[in-house]
């Protein structure tokens, strides 16, 4: 391959939503950037000739191996097209918070088949669900990786031939806004602590409320304290971030659609206008100690963006 350069952009993503477990997901103005540069030759994808410029959240711990997650999406992306993987240079500036509850594998994952697809250009085409599905593939479900790859709400669903996703725009009246603790908590632990089946009542109630939610974030935000219900997750998971779930019930209490962003422990106010956002980050700073990092962003249209050099 000739020598080429791509940079990627990837927003921050917060999955569930409340009753949306595992299936809406949205996509938030917060990104890291990744510049990828081949250098020619060809490498063996087990232990490709790399070399890194990391800088930002995680720079001191994230691997500078072929175990970097970065570097396993560009690899398995190689693979599926059925091209050698060029040296590759690497400079990432990761904004994102690790294990925090907004997608930062998700966005790594996404950068990664992103940067490898510009770099492909014109050589082999993959379209948005062959990404999906790489996207998937790596990341285990779609919720985060549909609103990284699309920008927007996404709804993720799964099917014989692979996983599907349908892009819908936000109303224009939803105000987002994450506290970030500076805890983390693992996603694997996280869902580890969800039961193998739930009350059918609870079922019901979650369909109901998930419904309710895709009407709410795009056409009615005065609904999204109703919408933002759950009973399928959150109170599961309450035991391993219980400053969320104070934080979340204090918001609620409050008349503020509060919801565990992702996994957690950062937690998400869909607010409906941006009076309401402040009164939100007020009641945070007010009721939290040591104090969390509020993070007033937009709702995020593009998605991951690729710019070829």
């Amino acid at each position: 391959m000739a020598h080429r350069s791509v940079t990627v952009r990837v927003p921050a993503t917060s999955a569930n939503l409340g009753p949306g477990f595992d299936t809406l997901g949205l996509a938030l103005g917060l990104y890291d950037e990744l510049k990828v540069t081949s250098s020619g030759g060809t490498e063996n994808s087990a232990n490709p000739a790399l070399s890194f410029a990391i800088e930002g959240v995680g720079a001191k711990d994230v691997p500078r191996d072929a175990s970097n997650l970065v570097v396993r999406a560009i690899a398995r992306t190689f693979e599926h097209a059925g091209q050698p993987l060029p040296r590759l240079h690497l400079e990432a500036r990761n904004v994102i918070p690790h294990g925090s509850g907004l997608g930062s594998s998700a966005a790594a994952i996404v950068s990664g088949i992103m940067a490898a697809r510009g770099l492909l250009d014109g050589i082999v085409e993959i379209d948005s669900e062959g990404l999906l599905g790489l996207a998937t593939e790596l990341e285990g479900h779609p919720d985060n990786v549909a609103p990284a790859l699309f920008g927007g709400l996404t709804i993720a669903w799964t099917t014989a031939q692979g996983p599907r996703a349908k892009k819908l725009v936000v109303h224009r009246g939803v105000s987002p806004v994450v506290f970030v603790p500076a805890m983390t908590v693992s996603t694997k632990h996280a869902r580890s602590l969800q039961p193998a089946s739930v009350p059918y009542e609870d079922a019901v109630f979650n369909i109901s409320r998930t419904a309710l939610l895709i009407a709410a974030l795009v056409q009615s935000p005065e609904l999204l304290l109703q919408a933002t219900e759950d009973r399928l997750h959150q109170d599961y998971r309450s035991s391993a971030m219980p400053q969320t779930s104070s934080l979340i019930a204090m918001l609620r209490a409050e008349g503020l659609a509060a919801v565990v962003s992702g996994a957690g422990p950062s937690l998400l106010v869909l607010a409906n206008d941006p009076a309401q956002r402040q009164r939100a980050v007020e009641l945070v700073a007010a009721a939290s100690d040591p104090p969390w990092r509020a993070l007033m962003l937009a709702v995020d249209f593009k998605g991951a963006t690729v710019q070829l050099h």
